[in-house]
Order: structure tokens, then sequence, then C-alpha cells
């Protein structure tokens, strides 16, 4: 049997040298999920409460009076954890940041971790399984990627506008592969509104918080063990705001809807003007 040259010979298949990097993606949303189980095995979505604000406050308004800078930034890094790992508690830390920095103050704190959190927890996503999702897509779900692709901008700003679940909306873009700076523009701009609101409300709860701190003391040194704090998202939350914010969502939608009649009119062959 005549032999091949070395050089024409059948050698076996080598894996490629970035076979492995795959399943090393996977390893920041495995650490994202690992963080999220430890948060919430030692209970600290409990902790995020209107509540444990409240029995704090005192202490927490004499840090920030002495190490106001210090204060700001470990409001941001806590603000970046929270939305970061998926934990509730966004809305009430933009009402806290509101009462203990002021509207302005606040509402900068409050947008600087929400995006920055958002971008975290959206590129962990993009990163681990975003290029998977993609890849293994069926027809449909391919050409609904490509239709939320095409107009990412305003979709995305629909969402952050409307009270959707911001972790949500944090993975789906991920997933669909929207570009970084698409989705943290729509982000900052979209969560705008509901953050002036929330953090203006906080800047007026002085009264309400001394007078909510003073019933639970009492509570507590009359020896009563359901002492409690009275607070409901819903005071902020309002139909009349949630009807102003979808408004605002679907004025985002408008420009789709046009480019899309547009389109169906210049195949239809009719003109854009009659003049």
């Amino acid at each position: 049997m005549p032999t091949l040259p070395a050089d024409q010979r059948p050698t076996a298949a080598l894996p490629r040298a970035g076979a492995r990097w795959p399943r090393r993606r996977w390893l920041p949303i495995l650490v994202v999920v690992f963080l999220i189980g430890l948060a919430y095995g030692f209970g600290l979505h409990r902790e995020l409460s209107f509540e444990t604000f409240v029995r704090n406050h005192l202490a927490v308004d004499r840090f920030v009076e002495r190490h106001a800078t210090a204060a700001v930034l470990g409001y941001v890094a806590l603000y970046i954890a929270v939305i970061s790992l998926s934990l509730p508690g966004g809305a009430l830390l933009t009402i806290i940041g509101g009462f203990l920095f002021g509207p302005v103050v606040g509402t900068v704190a409050a947008l600087v971790g929400a995006i920055a959190g958002a971008t975290v927890i959206f590129l962990v996503a993009r990163c681990a399984c975003g290029e998977w999702v993609s890849r293994r897509a069926g027809p449909l779900a391919a050409k609904l990627a490509e239709g939320f692709r095409a107009d990412a901008f305003c979709y995305l700003l629909f969402l952050r506008l409307v009270p959707f679940p911001f972790w949500l909306v944090n993975l789906a873009p991920a997933l669909f592969g929207v570009r970084l700076g698409v989705f943290v523009a729509a982000t900052a701009i979209g969560i705008i509104p509901a953050t002036v609101v929330f953090a203006v409300f906080g800047a007026g709860l002085d009264s309400m918080i001394a007078a909510q701190a003073a019933r639970y003391s009492a509570c507590k040194a009359a020896g009563h063990p359901d002492c409690s704090v009275d607070f409901d998202l819903s005071q902020v939350l309002t139909p009349t705001l949630v009807f102003a914010l979808a408004g605002l969502g679907v004025l985002a939608l408008v420009p789709i809807f046009a480019r899309r009649l547009w389109g169906r009119r210049q195949k239809a062959g009719v003109p854009s003007n009659k003049f």
C-alpha cells in the first residue's frame, strides 16, 4: 500500500485554541448567581426596607453630616450592587437618596448607581449567553431579535419609562444583541422621570420619618413584639404617575410607527406628499 507524503496524511481534528473560551464566558454569570443566592440566603433583600432605614436613620444622618462625600459614594456603590444582583429595592433606595442628599444630589447619585448597575448585569449577560442564545434561537426568535435591534433605542426607552421589572429590561437586550451605547443611552434617558419623582418625594419625608421613628421607638419601649413601620410605595407610584410614564413610553414608540408607515407607503408607491 503506497505511503502518502507527510503533508497529505490525514490528521486527527485538533481542538481549536479558543474551544474552551465559551465555557469561561459563563463564569461571570455564575459568580452573579452565586452572589444573588448569598444575598437571599443571608436575608439581605429583607434588610433593604423602609423600616430598616427608619430604625437607623439617626446614625445614617450623622454619618452623612460628617462624611458627605463618602456617604454619597457608599450610596452609589450600594445602588450598583442592588441593581447588579437584581435585588428588590431600587425605588426605595432612590427615595432614601432624596431624603439623605436632597433632590438634586439624590437624583444624580441614584441615576449613576442605576445606570452602572444595569450596565454591569447587561455586560455579564451578553458576555455569558448573548451569542449562545442568538446561535440557538429559532427563526421566529431570530426575527424578533432583528426587529428589536432595528429600533432598539425606542423600544428600550419605552420599557424604561413604563414600570416594567428593571432586572428583566437589563437582561433581554443582552440576549437580543443590542449595542452597549444604545443600552446605556436609552437607560439613562428612560429612568430620569421616575428617578426625579422618587428623589423629590424622598426629600420631603423629614416629618414623616421623624414621626415613624418616634412611633417605632415608643412601641419598642412598651415591649410590643410586633412593632413595624408603615410605608407603602403606592404612595409614590400612584395611578396618575403610572399613566403619565406610560404616556411618555407611548411617545417613545411614535418614531417606530412613523418609520414603518413611511416604509409601507414607499413600497406601495404612494408619494410622500400630494403637493
